[in-house]
């Protein structure tokens, strides 16, 4: 474990590694004694430090939430992040990706609450009760790390790799629709490129969802009405560069497109 000096340093690095687009050496290599409980305290020094500096909560994501990943990393939970005011873009402009260091993008279903989430002892029974839509969404997605070379508590630390959300027009309520049997397929130009299920994120997005709400509860925070959450990508990451135009279907749901420059 860290000292308070400690993850304060280590905040400030993935904070000027964020501003100045210079990716920094892993944590767990500076600070050799990091763990997770360190990196969800740094994550929130620098969200405590943007609130402050006039950012607002847009909503929560949900990271490391498919069996594959938690295998990689060695765990058997997901992790999450903020996503705030200034990561919001809209579909049809095209992003920067000069803005960021390694920008990917994976396909999500994104869900609106019209109500504020119990926090422990949240059940998928509360999230569909408290879910206003779902809508089609892509996650931007980068690493402050050098090269993606990141352990568990490396991405925690930076914020679980957040870096943007964009989302589509459609807008179904949960109880129009099967959310664990929805498929999406994500096109690069007119090329398809991946495709997955809902069901990879847990066996249920909704399931992740609740989870999230458990988690953030141990921290004294709550998913309240109008945030938008994320509960993890169908489909693997995909790396994204100036010029690509990239458009993911869901059955069901509608589309989302963005475009790179």
């Amino acid at each position: 474990m860290l000292s308070d000096a400690q993850r304060l340093s280590a905040a400030h690095l993935l904070r000027n590694a964020e501003q100045d687009r210079a990716p920094i050496d892993p944590l767990t290599t500076v600070f050799p004694g990091i763990d997770v409980v360190d990196a969800y305290e740094i994550a929130l020094i620098n969200i405590r430090a943007r609130l402050g500096a006039g950012e607002t909560v847009y909503g929560h994501k949900v990271g490391l939430s498919s069996e594959v990943m938690q295998k990689m990393m060695g765990v058997d939970e997901p992790d999450y992040g903020h996503l705030l005011s200034s990561m919001v873009y809209a579909e049809g402009t095209p992003i920067d990706t000069a803005r960021f260091c390694y920008p990917r993008i994976e396909v999500e279903i994104g869900y609106v609450l019209g109500e504020t989430l119990p926090g422990e002892g949240c059940t998928e029974a509360d999230v569909l009760a408290a879910t206003e839509y779902i809508v089609p969404s892509i996650e931007l997605i980068d690493s402050r790390i050098t090269d993606w070379k990141i352990g568990l508590a490396d991405t925690i630390a930076d914020n679980a790799s957040s870096a943007g959300v964009i989302l589509g027009a459609g807008r179904v309520e949960p109880a129009n629709v099967d959310i664990g049997g929805i498929s999406a397929v994500l096109f690069q130009g007119e090329e398809e490129i991946a495709r997955g299920e809902a069901s990879a994120v847990l066996g249920n997005p909704t399931k992740a969802v609740a989870w999230l709400a458990r988690k953030v509860a141990s921290f004294g925070v709550r998913l309240e009405a109008g945030h938008v959450i994320l509960p993890g990508s169908c489909t693997r990451a995909i790396d994204a560069r100036p010029g690509d135009v990239f458009r993911a279907d869901f059955s069901d749901i509608g589309s989302v497109s963005v475009e790179f420059k």
